[in-house]
């Protein structure tokens, strides 16, 4: 199965701090997958397991039925799922054929724990996230 390329991954902030050689590493772990143009990719409220990059193709972002973005290329969501698997915040549906790169946090566990790096860059990004979001 095809990987993202490592282009995609660095322009994610989540991943801003990574070296080449971990995004190379995180790019092994994501599947491709493809969703139909009306389909629902994350539904409010519903379990999500999955992160997900936009390859190709555009989506509307709406919380409670009201339209609060649209995501197309390069564009990223679910990132929180990878840690907690806790409930969307919004619904994603695809407005074309949408191409993303997914990642489950299944998946996504065992190489942070393995490769610690990863873990403290992590650790890192959300701290500033943290940090900017109070400011």
């Amino acid at each position: 199965m095809a990987e993202p390329a490592v282009e995609l991954l660095e322009r994610v902030p989540l991943f801003a701090d990574f070296d080449r050689h971990d995004l190379e590493r995180l790019a092994r772990s994501f599947k491709e997958r493809t969703f139909h143009a009306g389909s629902t990719v994350a539904g409010e409220g519903k379990t999500g397991a999955g992160f997900f990059v936009i390859e190709s193709g555009e989506a509307t972002v709406s919380v409670r039925g009201d339209e609060r973005g649209k995501l197309g290329p390069g564009d990223h969501f679910g990132e929180i799922a990878l840690i907690d698997d806790g409930a969307r915040s919004a619904t994603v549906t695809a407005d074309s054929d949408l191409r993303c790169y997914g990642l489950t946090s299944w998946e996504f566990r065992p190489l942070v724990e393995e490769h610690a790096s990863i873990a403290w860059k992590l650790l890192e990004t959300m701290a500033k996230r943290l940090r900017a979001a109070q400011s």
